[in-house]
């Protein structure tokens, strides 16, 4: 973050930027109480919104709007933060905005900094971080569920509490180490020390065992139609879609490559994927979609293998979770055991197989939102699994070998929750954060 100074102070808009009937614009730094007795004329109560009247250097009016001003460190960033609450035209807030960042020692904030700053005051975890950014980026009710246990701290918490039982082993180790003459000593606290070590392992690979799910939630589960041509999977698509996403021609082989959607189903995140039909092509380009519609359906989390009603039985070959579907049934025909019967023309069967689909996905789950979302989570909790299984695998290994996979699994833990060596990752992830936050 080529800009960041934690001496300066920084102003940025909050809210969505455009013509609205509210904009919130933010400051945070050491010059916030200047910029308030500059501005509003007062330094108000704390936590108590203030009707002032705004003006610039020149005494000119700005514009009127509510004033909420926390004090550090109890605020987000840990500073000083004032909030001024305005119209949102763009000509008010371009003018406030411009009156503040000529302020000696105020400047506009980089995208991210306030969220870096509460992350550098410890008010947040960089688990915390991270799910705060997903809050924002969320668009189903699981995402929004998901994200907002993390930004609470869950992950945080249990990861403190997997670190604190490794120390207390680390101290046992170390006692034994350092009192090995004492035959009273030796046995009793290795045994405890390794007892601790595999319950921290098992509650570790439980964790790490819902990371498939949590990455789903937070990327979208990915729904494959597959089928052979004109079997109606672009029909479904934008019935489903509700929009014309792919072309429907009676013409086979229309769709070449693979198109996708993102649909909100039932909270859940669904990326619905349609693909070239599977056939035999001598066409180099349809030969192409068909490859690549193979390789969705070996990745896809449900595949729809779907047949036209009056066409011949049908079912991908591959080995991944499918619901048969028999399509164009206003045409009359034989529906197959375990197929399901719909429509796009007159709708028939349409809610049965979103319902089928939902049950399907939410059947993936365990109940509770996974801790466990991102790529960097699983490296850290699996190079910590790795550490205690070599140590309670060493049976009559020397202590002060098992006390250092301890400590590694203890610096995993650390690198998890962002308190050593993850400079490389904070600059890409708060550079994904809107300016305002």
């Amino acid at each position: 973050m080529s800009g960041h100074d934690p001496q300066s102070t920084i102003v940025a808009l909050s809210s969505a930027p455009g013509r609205a009937g509210v904009a919130v614009l933010r400051v945070s730094g050491p010059r916030v109480r200047f910029a308030l007795e500059t501005t509003a004329g007062i330094i108000p109560p704390p936590r108590l919104a203030t009707l002032r009247v705004l003006r610039d250097a020149e005494g000119q009016v700005i514009d009127r709007g509510l004033v909420l001003f926390f004090p550090g460190p109890t605020s987000f960033t840990g500073e000083d933060i004032v909030e001024f609450h305005i119209h949102g035209s763009r000509a008010v807030l371009a003018a406030l905005l411009r009156h503040l960042t000529a302020l000696p020692g105020l400047r506009l904030a980089e995208a991210g900094e306030f969220t870096r700053r509460a992350f550098e005051a410890g008010k947040l975890d960089l688990a915390a971080v991270e799910g705060l950014a997903d809050l924002i980026d969320s668009e189903t009710e699981w995402q929004r569920r998901q994200a907002l246990r993390q930004m609470d701290g869950a992950l945080g918490v249990l990861a403190g509490q997997w670190r604190t039982q490794l120390l207390e082993a680390m101290t046992l180790l170390a006692a034994e180490i350092d009192f090995s003459d004492e035959g009273d000593v030796e046995g009793p606290l290795h045994d405890e020390a390794m007892r601790i070590a595999a319950s921290v392992l098992g509650s570790l690979r439980r964790a790490l065992g819902s990371f498939a799910m949590g990455e789903r939630v937070r990327e979208g589960f990915v729904v494959v139609l597959a089928g052979p041509p004109n079997a109606g999977k672009s029909s479904l698509l934008n019935a489903l879609a509700r929009r014309d996403v792919a072309i429907v021609s009676p013409v086979a082989g229309t769709t070449r490559d693979a198109l996708e959607v993102r649909l909100d189903l039932d909270g859940l995140p669904v990326i619905l994927i349609d693909t070239a039909g599977l056939r035999e092509s001598l066409d180099p380009i349809e030969v192409e979609g068909v490859r690549r519609a193979r390789a969705l359906l070996e990745r896809a989390d449900l595949v729809l293998s779907l047949r036209g009603i009056d066409s011949e039985p049908y079912r991908t070959a591959e080995e991944v979770p499918q619901i048969p579907v028999a399509t164009k049934a206003d045409l009359g025909g034989t529906v197959l055991p375990g197929e399901r019967a719909i429509s796009v023309k007159n709708g028939e069967g349409l809610p049965e197989l979103l319902a089928a689909i939902g049950e399907y996905l939410r059947g993936l789950g365990q109940g509770e939102p996974a801790l466990l979302t991102r790529e960097r989570h699983r490296i850290a909790v699996a190079d910590a699994i790795a550490a205690l299984e070599r140590a309670t695998k060493s049976v009559g290994a020397p202590s002060e070998l098992l006390a250092e996979d301890i400590r590694l699994a203890v610096m995993a833990l650390e690198r998890l929750v962002g308190r050593i060596g993850v400079e490389d990752v904070l600059d890409h992830l708060f550079a994904g954060f809107c300016i305002g936050k």
